[in-house]
């Protein structure tokens, strides 16, 4: 039986998803857990690798239990995929900072990365026209300028559509930086926070904190539109683009297609991107 398993934590305290020896992580610690309910060696899947100290509250996984795992969940008080999140929260205590809301079978085909259309994050930045608000500064970044949401708004809307974000990544050997961006903007919210919504049919490896850093020069004055549209094209790193700091960082929502799409989709998304493709 697969799993699927909705999420959501604070990632100030993790050093990322992926497991790592010695280091607390999400994957880490929601294994454990599930080896401490369920027994054997839990191997999760998720919808997107988040970095040490982003958030998630619409994290998706899913989960391939065993024979052995099946039968202890079929001897519990309530033996339903769907009680399993409940049993979760009891082992992870009061409080936990990694959360599994639901629980559930998995539709045939469904691959809790692969399957997936799009995902969505946000970013919040608190600039100098905002006041500090100490509640909120595990999840907003600080910025000590003037920013203008404008030209940040006119500089996230020249990255939209299919282009090689090589420019806005962390290279990896074997991995392609050719994403297509759905959509990406900037608002102030009642608050004054400048906050982004981001939405990529994937994202490599820091492009998302890259993107805001690109936005962010824009903001101060540093850079023109032109200048981060011509940055994308060259497929160089410079250093006026900065990474901005994890904790601004949420994936907020993870989208897949109708259930007799789910396992085209994961065919789809495991062939090589190109930008010539259609």
């Amino acid at each position: 039986m697969r799993l699927r398993l909705d999420l959501a934590y604070d990632g100030t305290a993790f050093r990322g998803w992926a497991r790592q020896p010695g280091l607390r992580t999400v994957q880490g610690t929601l294994e454990a857990a599930i080896a401490r309910v369920l027994g054997g060696d839990p191997q999760l899947v998720v919808a997107g690798r988040t970095d040490a100290g982003v958030h998630a509250s619409g994290q998706v996984a899913h989960l391939d239990l065993t024979e052995g795992q099946l039968a202890r969940l079929r001897k519990g008080r309530t033996p339903t995929p769907e009680a399993l999140a409940a049993r979760l929260t009891g082992v992870l205590g009061a409080y936990p900072d990694v959360a599994v809301h639901r629980t559930a079978e998995a539709a045939p085909g469904f691959d809790a990365r692969f399957s997936a259309v799009w995902r969505r994050y946000r970013y919040r930045i608190a600039d100098l026209r905002t006041a500090y608000d100490p509640l909120a500064r595990g999840r907003t970044t600080t910025v000590k300028a003037h920013l203008d949401a404008r030209a940040m708004d006119a500089a996230a809307r020249s990255f939209r559509g299919l282009h090689d974000f090589a420019a806005y990544c962390k290279w990896r050997e074997g991995a392609t930086t050719i994403r297509t961006l759905l959509d990406f903007g900037w608002r102030r919210d009642e608050h004054g926070i400048l906050v982004a919504e981001v939405k990529a049919d994937a994202f490599c490896h820091s492009m998302v904190r890259a993107l805001v850093g690109a936005c962010v020069a824009v903001g101060e004055g540093r850079l023109e539109v032109a200048d981060v549209e011509r940055i994308r094209d060259e497929g160089v790193r410079i250093a006026e683009v900065k990474v901005l700091a994890a904790r601004g960082l949420t994936l907020t929502e993870v989208g897949y297609p109708a259930d007799d799409l789910l396992a085209a989709r994961a065919d789809q998304t495991r062939a090589r991107r190109s930008l010539d493709a259609d």
